[in-house]
């Protein structure tokens, strides 16, 4: 199958012509016109010199296999949302720790014909809650059990999260996600999404459900004046749950937030640095990002 050619958005400092070292990236996923993600990146590469290309591709799981084997060594890697992320992980030569302990990866990054697989939501998750003052947490209320709602588990399990309580649709969807949770060593109870009126305060919530779904979410009081939440989704932004957090003074971690992190790491392995190091002058190319999407300045 060839190669479909991506959706570009404009680099930042205007289109550069197409030459023959261009490297070739793209964002994978279904829906995907929303997608920001051809924004940050683009910003990026500006920022840093690279003659990268960036867009986004309409695709679900069941033509992912013929799309990577029909990719020629213009591309250089691929980001995936929803619904790709865990069916990129048997097409892998080279995953991450990180993608082997949760079953998930949103980065692929291509090289002499290995794709490597990497994970940079957990990282996103993490910076995305430090941004809003949280960086030590007990206990979780995680909303969701799909791939997204894995990496959440792993980040907030390395913030200290010990305890979680898990709200889903169909409990029966969850068995990954527990099993996760219990080779980790940390607790889980599930219940339904409208099960949570009475629940106890705690630390963090993070919601991966999908904009809309979150409607039949209401978190009681003490979890929406004490929890920093953090809501995946950005688009439309602010969602109902952001709104009633807001609403009474709380804390939130907006999904815009956790894109941009992600895509930072995303970066970083794209440009050949290790996903863990940052890149020389990473403050730099973070603000033109930030800007991109209308982000603020970091503080």
């Amino acid at each position: 199958m060839a190669a479909a050619r991506p959706r570009a958005d404009p680099p930042v400092r205007g289109r550069r012509p197409v030459s023959a070292s261009r490297r070739r990236l793209a964002v994978l996923g279904s829906p995907i016109a929303h997608s920001l993600s051809p924004r940050l990146h683009a910003a990026a590469y500006a920022e840093l010199g690279l003659d990268h290309e960036y867009g986004a591709i309409e695709l679900t799981g069941d033509a992912l296999p013929g799309f990577l084997d029909g990719l020629d060594a213009s591309w250089r890697g691929l980001s995936l949302t929803m619904p790709l992320k865990r069916d990129v992980v048997p097409l892998l030569d080279d995953p991450h720790p990180l993608v082997v302990s949760t079953g998930v990866a949103n980065t692929v990054v291509l090289d002499s014909g290995v794709r490597s697989g990497f994970n940079t939501d957990v990282h996103g998750i993490v910076a995305a809650l430090a941004d809003a003052g949280l960086t030590k947490a007990r206990t979780a209320i995680l909303l969701g059990a799909g791939a997204t709602a894995r990496s959440a588990l792993a980040a907030l399990q390395g913030l200290g999260v010990g305890r979680f309580t898990v709200a889903v649709r169909d409990p029966a969807r969850a068995d990954d996600l527990v099993a996760q949770a219990l080779a980790a060593g940390v607790e889980v109870e599930l219940t339904g999404l409208g099960g949570l009126d009475a629940h106890p305060t705690v630390d963090v919530v993070v919601s991966t459900l999908p904009n809309g779904v979150e409607r039949v979410v209401e978190l009681p009081m003490a979890v929406r004046t004490h929890a920093v939440v953090l809501d995946v989704a950005y688009d439309p932004w602010p969602t109902p749950l952001a709104v009633s957090v807001e609403a009474v003074g709380g804390r939130v971690a907006p999904g815009l937030a956790m894109l941009l992190h992600q895509a930072v790491a995303q970066v970083r392995v794209f440009a050949g640095f290790p996903v863990d190091v940052p890149l020389p002058g990473e403050a730099r190319v973070e603000a033109a990002m930030r800007a991109a999407v209308g982000l603020p300045p970091r503080g």
